[in-house]
């Protein structure tokens, strides 16, 4: 399939079914212990959650996306730095349905193979999505750039549902994070699975206490 603008923006499109309106990136755990009281905080968060998606994501995304026959490997590389267990049940549950999705959207013999191995392992985000998206074309630079935009956007949507940023903030707060998205993803362009790297400790901690809050909204 031939990498095009239309195909980046189905993929980017919140209707493209990857589960991710479940999850809040550790916002929720972070809202409720007072950490992100404000939008100026809110900004902050997604800048942290960009620049660890840097580097705890599209280290393993990169090695995927330019050798999917490591896919095994990388996966199980990525559960074992996935220390923290809301964040590593996340990883799972996306990576897996990112994967089921474009098998499903997009059916061919390169692209099931790719769908039944990410099934038979741990199905993490990072790996999966680096080698489902060269099976489909997408180009490793703009494969970079959609996982940092779908966390930003992530994070946001987050907020929203969470009360603590109207749409109309949140749409800005997005323009905002262009420029961050675009510096993080033109750094991490040559890393690999040897330069993952917890950036935002803090944001770990406050994630990996979600399945302890008292309500929940997300799943993390």
């Amino acid at each position: 399939m031939a990498d095009s603008d239309l195909l980046l923006w189905q993929l980017a499109d919140s209707a493209f079914p990857t589960g991710s309106f479940a999850h809040s990136w550790g916002l929720e755990a972070a809202w409720q212990s007072g950490e992100v009281a404000d939008l100026r905080a809110l900004r902050q968060f997604v800048a942290d959650a960009v620049e660890q998606a840097g580097r705890g994501v599209l280290p393993l995304l990169n090695a995927a996306h330019r050798d999917p026959a490591r896919l095994v490997a990388l996966d199980e590389i990525a559960d074992a730095f996935l220390t923290n267990p809301v964040a590593n049940r996340a990883s799972r549950v996306q990576g897996r349905a990112f994967s089921a999705t474009c098998a499903r959207v997009w059916p061919s013999p390169a692209v099931g193979a790719l769908d039944a191995v990410v099934r038979r392992g741990c199905g993490h985000a990072g790996p999966a999505i680096g080698a489902m998206l060269a099976a489909l074309d997408v180009s490793a630079d703009a494969a970079r750039q959609l996982c940092l935009y779908g966390t930003a956007r992530g994070v946001l949507a987050a907020a929203v549902r969470l009360g603590i940023a109207g749409s109309y903030d949140a749409q800005r707060l997005q323009f905002e994070a262009a420029a961050a998205i675009s510096a993080v993803a033109g750094r991490c362009r040559t890393l690999d699975e040897h330069d993952l790297a917890q950036t935002a400790p803090l944001l770990d901690l406050l994630q990996a206490g979600h399945d302890r809050l008292y309500s929940r909204l997300f799943q993390s």
